[in-house]
């Protein structure tokens, strides 16, 4: 009886094919310039983030703009690496950021 259940096993003949159409289906987006505007206004929001702050980032990864929010778990100025969570973000991806901390101008 066991052998015959494994002949309804699911099988797939080309694996990483349902991965391979889903990344496929994804729009991606060119990575948008920031203004000089734009780029002081991160840099000074940047210089009021704390470790354990809780933020809003949006960012660019893999041809997209994912937003994240989370604890700051590590702030790096001299790598120039944002950590939030688990997720390092590099400060050249960031586009726009938030938070209870952060004032706005």
């Amino acid at each position: 009886m066991e052998n015959r259940a494994k002949q309804f096993v699911p099988f797939a003949a080309l694996k990483g094919y349902e991965e391979a159409l889903r990344a496929k289906e994804k729009i991606t987006v060119p990575k948008m310039e920031l203004s000089e505007e734009k780029k002081e206004e991160l840099s000074r929001k940047l210089h009021q983030i704390n470790r354990n702050d809780i933020i809003t980032v949006v960012y660019f990864c893999k041809g997209e703009y994912i937003q994240l929010e989370g604890m700051v778990s590590r702030l790096d100025k001299d790598a120039r690496v944002l950590k939030v969570v688990n997720t390092k973000i590099p400060f050249s991806d960031i586009y726009e950021l938030w938070g209870d901390n952060i004032l706005e101008e």
